[in-house]
């Protein structure tokens, strides 16, 4: 009999896989045709499988809805966008780069401003700043592990959810993931003061059970944003606020040096923030290189 259940982590020679109605998770083997035809599943899909005495052999691996490229990650409901404004102070080309990513990926994404604790009244301006300018495009959640602020919403963005963690290495997102989920021992490690990062503690994705429903990914922190795939013309597609008010003079205008640009006026009007279109900029300039 054949039975379904969703890849939650990859070991040396098997994975492991939560059943669909029993929550019981099973050490599972693939068979000799999906490493003939190289394909294999990864962690969030959804595969049949069959019980052989204490251990499952995988049959089929279902269609997904979705799959986000890096880390890669099946049937995700939303991406976690974890932010600091110091220890590590991260600048805001590296999250505009990864909710391009998101965007590319057609997800959602939850921007989660972290270790607010540690900010006091010279930050204030910059984190009033943070708030008007990615409230108005995403859902965003301000919270600290350390004082458990804003934990209590951050639940109720995950319920009933596959969510995926990302971010810079040391911006707390095992430390998060600590606090919501109990039990889970997820190892953290302290911002270096020289270096202003964190070490990466997290070396594979896994889907982690939530006790109030739910999954989420704890994924490896990283240190560059990879976005030299996308082609020039469709970036303006993935910054949401270019995608809703890009009607200019020429249709194919890519907002950077054609005249009659509705976004740069949008800009001076202060109706798209400065720093994203900068940023549109930059990375404009970087993915035109190739």
């Amino acid at each position: 009999m054949r039975n379904r259940g969703i890849v939650v982590k990859f070991m040396s020679n098997a994975l492991l896989v939560e059943d669909i109605n029993t929550k019981e998770r099973i050490r599972c083997v693939l068979r000799g045709r999906f490493r003939l035809s190289n394909l294999k599943p990864v962690v969030g899909d959804f595969v049949e499988y069959v019980r052989v005495h204490d251990t499952g052999v995988v049959e089929s691996i279902l269609k997904r809805k979705n799959e986000l490229p890096k880390p890669k990650i099946a049937n995700v409901d939303q991406v976690v966008c974890v932010y600091t404004l110091k220890r590590p102070e991260v600048p805001l080309l590296v999250l505009d780069k990864l909710l391009v990513l998101v965007e590319e990926a057609n997800l959602n994404a939850l921007i989660v401003l972290n270790k607010i604790d540690l900010l006091g009244e010279e930050d204030e301006e910059r984190k009033r700043y943070f708030l008007e300018t990615y409230s108005k495009l995403y859902p965003v959640v301000m919270t600290s592990a350390k004082t458990k602020e804003g934990i209590d919403k951050l639940v109720e963005h995950f319920k009933d959810k596959v969510s995926v963690f990302a971010g810079l290495s040391g911006v707390g997102k095992s430390s998060l993931l600590n606090v919501i989920c109990p039990g889970a021992n997820l190892r953290t490690q302290e911002v270096s003061e020289k270096l202003e990062r964190g070490r990466h503690t997290t070396t594979a994705a896994e889907l982690l059970h939530l006790p109030f429903g739910g999954l989420v990914a704890d994924t490896p922190g990283f240190s560059l944003i990879e976005i030299d795939h996308i082609r020039p013309d469709k970036l303006k597609y993935y910054f949401k606020e270019i995608r809703e008010h890009g009607n200019c003079l020429f249709k194919d205008c890519n907002h950077v040096d054609e005249p009659g640009c509705r976004i740069k006026e949008l800009v001076e009007e202060g109706v798209i923030a400065r720093t994203r279109y900068e940023n549109y900029l930059e990375m404009f300039r970087e993915v035109s290189k190739g």
